[in-house]
């Protein structure tokens, strides 16, 4: 039984994220709370599995509770988000303060699909206190200490086959609890990186424009927002818009990015499963691919493209994973070249693209 504190000053969303927790009946809400200082006290006194926490709240909003939650009793918590601009940049700073993942508010366009995946995140990352707990660590670490930490504790080893450069393209796939390690990974590569980077991030398409311009600000590499024609630039790294495709096509003898509707009935937009063919049938042996974290496969039939054509690939290791579903679908086919933390793949990508 996972054991929820959802936390909202609306009664409306309060009475609605506890109806549709609880159609589950793996999942139990234990209780409820009107703002951030009743989230902190029945924390303390429920000892939830998991916290749901709207943002924008009265006496103590969201992001203040998470910071103060963390220091005393850190949990996995899913943030409850506005698809508004300022909704975006607040979710970008609850998940680099510490929350795993986050929903928009959407119910009122598709009740049944919102509790669909609220109940599905809320049992995700219920599975990770541990990470939780480390990710703490290391805030208080990077806050006022220089003590030296650990990677999280998994099954990354040896190249499983040979991942050779030099490679100037890197395509990167990822879902659930995605943007913390996305902004990891590319705020930790060089400016003058020998490479254009592609990333297919399922996020709604209010915020995908706001993440692009966090991670420009936080990263030495240049970033945006992509728009189909865009140039391949090294040096440089496109966020796909929500709700549409990201991918590569040939101008003549010269790719270039293409950002399209088609496929129209794909499961997810952006597609990971199109952003890996396209880049595997463009660029070939000069492709990276990197799948982290997120639910389902999207993603693992692109993979095998790009591995035929002659790209590599390299996944998250379960332990760093926030889910551990796209980058083990792509394991058990085979396909990854290697499996390694989230610390450890900047470090990677800059070796295999310089060769």
């Amino acid at each position: 039984m996972i054991r929820v504190l959802v936390v909202d000053d609306s009664t409306f969303m309060r009475t609605s994220l506890v109806s549709l927790l609880e159609e589950d009946p793996e999942i139990k809400v234990v209780g409820t709370a009107i703002d951030g200082r009743d989230a902190l006290k029945k924390a303390a006194v429920l000892e939830p599995d998991v916290m749901t926490l709207d943002v924008e709240m009265p006496r103590l909003d969201g992001l203040a509770t998470l910071q103060e939650l963390m220091k005393t009793n850190p949990l996995p918590v899913l943030m409850a988000s506005a698809l508004t601009e300022s909704g975006a940049h607040s979710t970008f700073k609850a998940l680099e303060y510490g929350a795993l993942d986050f929903i928009p508010k959407t119910m009122s366009n598709d009740r049944n699909a919102f509790g669909e995946e609220l109940r599905h995140k809320v049992k995700a990352i219920s599975r990770k206190k541990s990470l939780v707990r480390l990710k703490f660590q290391r805030l208080k670490l990077q806050h006022g200490s220089s003590a030296q930490h650990s990677a999280p504790a998994g099954q990354p080893g040896a190249p499983l086959s040979p991942c050779k450069g030099p490679r100037d393209l890197v395509v990167i796939g990822v879902s659930t609890g995605g943007p913390p390690v996305v902004q990891k990974i590319l705020s930790a590569l060089p400016g003058d990186l020998p490479a254009c980077i592609l990333v297919a991030q399922h996020m709604p398409a209010t915020f995908t424009g706001p993440f692009a311009k966090r991670l420009d600000g936080l990263c030495k590499l240049s970033v945006s927002e992509a728009a189909d024609g865009d140039k391949y630039k090294k040096g440089h790294a496109y966020v796909c818009p929500g709700g549409k495709h990201i991918g590569l096509r040939m101008r003549g003898p010269m790719p270039e990015v293409a950002v399209t509707e088609e496929p129209r009935d794909a499961l997810y937009k952006p597609s990971v499963n199109v952003l890996m063919e396209t880049a595997g049938k463009c660029m070939g042996g000069r492709t990276l691919g990197v799948m982290l974290t997120g639910m389902g496969s999207d993603g693992c039939e692109g993979a095998k493209v790009l591995r035929k054509m002659g790209g590599c690939l390299v996944a998250q290791s379960e332990a760093s994973c926030v889910v551990y579903g796209m980058p083990k679908a792509v394991v058990d086919e085979g396909l990854a070249n290697q499996i390694l933390d989230a610390e450890d793949i900047a470090q990677a990508i800059v070796a295999i693209v310089k060769g």
